[in-house]
C-alpha cells in the first residue's frame, strides 16, 4: 500500500516526465559552416593572427577586454584557420590554461597545428613569466599530440607580441 501522501489533482498539474533512452552523436563543424580552403584566412605570421584576433574573438560577445581572454586558432596543414576556441575567460592579470583544453578542441576538429593568443587589459603586450612557461607546457604537449603549437601571440591596445619571434620556442 502507498503511504506517501499525495495531493488531489496533482498529477494533472505535473505531468511524469520520462528521459530518451538513445544516446545523441554531435558533430563539431566550423564556424562558418565548412568553408572552402579559398576561403578561409591565412594565419602564418603575428601580423595575420593579430588581424584575427580584432575582427573575429574582440567580437565575439563572451570576449571582455577587461579580463584575461585565451582563444586557440585551429589551423590545417596550410595555415589556414579552420575555427577558433575561445578557451577561457580569467581576471583582469590572471587566466588558467591546461593543455587538455587547449587541445581537446584541436583533436576533435582534426586541426594540424594551433595558435594561442591571449590579450593583457593592461595595454602591455610583453609576455610575463607565467605566459612563457604556459607556453613551453603547451610545446611539450603538443610535440607528444603530433599537433605543432604554431605561436603564442599576446595582445596589448594597439599592439602584440609573438612569443616564436621573441625566442621563446626553441626548449
Amino acid at each position: 500500500m502507498n503511504t506517501t501522501p499525495t495531493l488531489p489533482g496533482l498529477e494533472s498539474i505535473v505531468k511524469p516526465f520520462t528521459f530518451p533512452a538513445t544516446p545523441y552523436e554531435y558533430k563539431v563543424t566550423a564556424l562558418r559552416e565548412c568553408p572552402t580552403p579559398d576561403a578561409m584566412q591565412m594565419c602564418d605570421t603575428p601580423d595575420r593572427a593579430a588581424d584575427y584576433w580584432r575582427m573575429h574573438i574582440a567580437t565575439h560577445p563572451h570576449y571582455n577586454p577587461d579580463c584575461e581572454c585565451l582563444a586557440a586558432l585551429l589551423l590545417n596543414t596550410r595555415r589556414r584557420v579552420k575555427g577558433h576556441h575561445l578557451v577561457s575567460i580569467g581576471t583582469m592579470d590572471t587566466i588558467l590554461v591546461h593543455p587538455r583544453e587547449i587541445f581537446r578542441v584541436a583533436i576533435a576538429t582534426a586541426a594540424s597545428s594551433v595558435l594561442v593568443m591571449h590579450n593583457h587589459p593592461s595595454g602591455e603586450s610583453s609576455p610575463s613569466d607565467a605566459d612563457v612557461k604556459v607556453t613551453r607546457d603547451l610545446i611539450r604537449a603538443g610535440q607528444l599530440l603530433k599537433i605543432e603549437l604554431v605561436d603564442h601571440v599576446v595582445i596589448g591596445n594597439g599592439n602584440f607580441s609573438s612569443l616564436r619571434t621573441l625566442g621563446y620556442f626553441s626548449l
